[in-house]
């Protein structure tokens, strides 16, 4: 099997090993949606670079020291990484990004690196299948483009592509779906609390 077949896991494995360019395969394979997700929430080409470069030294550090364990979740594992180096960010900064002030799902992309146990597990099921149920009222428009963007993790761009509009189309769908989430919490009394 030619090596740029290989699934992440074996990558891993192959680059704790001491193959260096199982990790230059892995970077490549995943670098514009890591990036893509990091510029989203950036918006400034060189802090993401930067951001996006901090990302792999501290993936390349945690595999050198054997303590990597995701089982095969190599990119949701990444990405986690990224959005731990944003919030670093923007707390260095003094300044919370726009999108943490009206996104509804901010409390799903903040997860500690423990895995949860059975009670959370339980807790977090539920929660999303309340969060599935609010999302039937949601008008269908902008009920896809955010089950895209939270769900399937897709850029603003690939969402414009599929659905045949503008990314500023997607855009306006997208804050209306989280105001529109909003009123129908609201309108059922949910308490959204940690």
């Amino acid at each position: 099997m030619a090596i740029l077949e290989l699934s992440d896991a074996v990558l891993v494995k192959d680059y704790v090993a001491g193959n260096e360019k199982a990790l230059e395969i892995l970077i490549k394979r995943h670098q514009s949606r890591i990036y893509g997700f990091i510029y989203s929430k950036i918006s400034d080409t060189d802090i993401s670079n930067d951001i996006f470069q901090d990302t792999f030294i501290k993936v390349i550090k945690t595999l050198k020291s054997n303590s990597y364990n995701e089982e095969g979740k190599f990119l949701p594992w990444v990405m986690r990484i990224a959005h731990n180096l944003i919030v670093d960010h923007f707390r260095r900064n003094k300044k919370m990004p726009m999108f943490r002030e009206t996104e509804a799902f901010s409390i799903f992309s903040i997860m500690s690196d423990e895995s949860p146990n059975v009670e959370n597990q339980i807790i977090m099921e539920q929660v999303e299948s309340d969060v599935r149920k609010l999302l039937k009222e949601l008008p269908e428009d902008q009920k896809e483009v955010l089950m895209m963007r939270m769900y399937q993790d897709m850029s603003f761009k690939e969402i414009s592509e599929i659905t045949g509009v503008s990314i500023n189309t997607s855009l306006g769908r997208m804050r209306y779906a989280l105001m529109n989430l909003r009123k129908v919490i609201d309108k059922h009394q949910i308490v959204l609390t940690n």
